[in-house]
């Protein structure tokens, strides 16, 4: 079977065309998704209509089929072979030939960031294992640009050396963590520099992996001068679903496979609401998915965008796993980032960290000590929202949640050695890190 070539923006001209370009692709879709072993006996829908009958495919059944017992190609096809940072404890596999990552490539570089060959883009999310530093990297070259490959699972390259590269090479688009985004924020203070003036040539920060609040992404925009936080959204297992327009919304990639809302407790699936999110991938071929749940709880809404690229946009809600009870009430990791990062400025909080006893939630924020008062009261009185949550709010100076020796770190790096001269230290003999 061939390749098809994927659609691109401004291929169809509303949510009705849309939905028509699906249809005509589904048929070939399940037909790569039957030369899998898992969906070689699926009933063949006859539409889009029809997709919410099929059963769902979950990470266990991913888990479940390691190493290849998803591979719709033959081995000598595949380019990439990955596994997911998941916690379960056993692997999860994603595997891609030329074709999908040229798909992948594109879809990452779809967003307002517009990546081109005037940009040097940094890439500090993982490379081994997963897809999303490769995605972005492959992304990046597809588009011309410089790549700075800083690894963040890599202790070569600190808290310290980004901050210098950042602003040794003009380095303009960065993707990460938003988390990363404060800890380089924190880095280059500690090294005396300002984020939001000794960084000229940055020009965007590129994030995911982890939900953002407008508190947190304001507050990291904050940190570093005014530029743009910029939201990608995607997995290992598929690599990037959604990423924003101009308008500062997040729009599904629905042209490259068909998102569905499952309500968990029904089982009922909808185009749009609010539930798990579901994908069928429409040009996969290396591991078509078919109503693959990925488990993420999100908002769908197919309410036309001035951008006009005819997509639904998506919320991100997160999952139930981040949430805990306090006397009976569930608090989310969101309430409690909107509380801290509401503070002003000027009271320098970029961390804090949480613990849900019993009946009890408390709070550490690192603050600059002259607004540690109003800082506790303001986020205690924040979190009061719900008389049932009894809070404790501490504030801790800076560098007692995150070290300053980790900021100013510069690790060593070592090759193997076997022979040593006089005063040179043998115990480095065959070390590696």
């Amino acid at each position: 079977m061939t390749p098809t070539s994927p659609p691109r923006l401004g291929d169809w001209n509303s949510i009705g065309e849309l939905r028509e370009l699906q249809e005509k692709a589904l048929p070939r879709a399940m037909e790569l998704a039957a030369r899998s072993p898992r969906y070689r006996d699926l009933p063949i829908p006859a539409s889009v209509e029809e997709l919410g009958a099929l059963p769902l495919t979950g990470k266990g059944d991913l888990r479940a089929a390691y190493p290849f017992g998803l591979l719709a190609v033959e081995r000598e096809r595949l380019a990439t072979y990955h596994e997911s940072s998941g916690t379960s404890g056993a692997p999860t596999s994603s595997y891609f030939t030329d074709h999908d990552w040229a798909d992948v490539a594109d879809r990452f570089t779809r967003g307002a960031v517009g990546i081109d060959a005037a940009d040097t883009l940094m890439v500090r999310t993982p490379y081994a294992m997963l897809t999303t530093g490769h995605q972005a990297h492959l992304g990046g070259r597809s588009r011309g640009a410089t790549v700075v490959p800083a690894d963040n699972r890599s202790a070569v390259v600190t808290y310290a050396r980004v901050v210098r590269m950042l602003r040794d090479l003009d380095v303009t688009v960065t993707w990460s963590l938003p988390t990363e985004c404060l800890l380089w924020a924190a880095a280059a203070r500690t090294a005396g520099l300002d984020p939001g003036r000794d960084f000229p040539s940055l020009r965007a920060l590129l994030v995911a992996g982890e939900p953002l609040t407008a508190a947190r992404r304001n507050a990291i925009s904050r940190a570093w001068g005014g530029i743009p936080v910029m939201q990608d959204y995607g997995s290992t297992e598929t690599g990037s679903l959604a990423g924003e327009c101009g308008h500062g919304r997040l729009h599904l990639w629905a042209d490259r496979f068909i998102p569905q809302v499952m309500d968990p407790d029904t089982g009922r699936s909808a185009r749009t609401g609010v539930g798990n999110l579901v994908i069928t991938t429409l040009y996969r071929e290396a591991m078509p998915l078919v109503r693959y749940d990925l488990e993420d709880r999100v908002r769908v809404s197919e309410e036309e965008c001035p951008c006009r690229w005819h997509l639904p946009t998506v919320e991100v809600l997160g999952r139930d796993a981040g949430t805990h009870a306090v006397a009976g009430v569930r608090v989310t990791p969101g309430q409690i980032e909107r509380a801290v990062f509401s503070l002003p400025g000027e009271h320098g909080v970029l961390f804090w960290r949480a613990r849900a006893r019993e009946d009890l939630l408390e709070v550490e924020l690192e603050v600059d000590p002259r607004y540690e008062a109003a800082a506790r009261a303001q986020v205690a009185s924040a979190l009061r929202e719900d008389p049932r949550v009894r809070s404790r709010v501490l504030g801790v100076p800076p560098g007692t949640l995150v070290p300053e020796s980790v900021l100013r770190g510069e690790q060593r790096f070592v090759k193997p050695r076997h022979l040593f001269g006089p005063g040179e230290d043998w115990d480095e003999a065959v070390l590696y890190y």
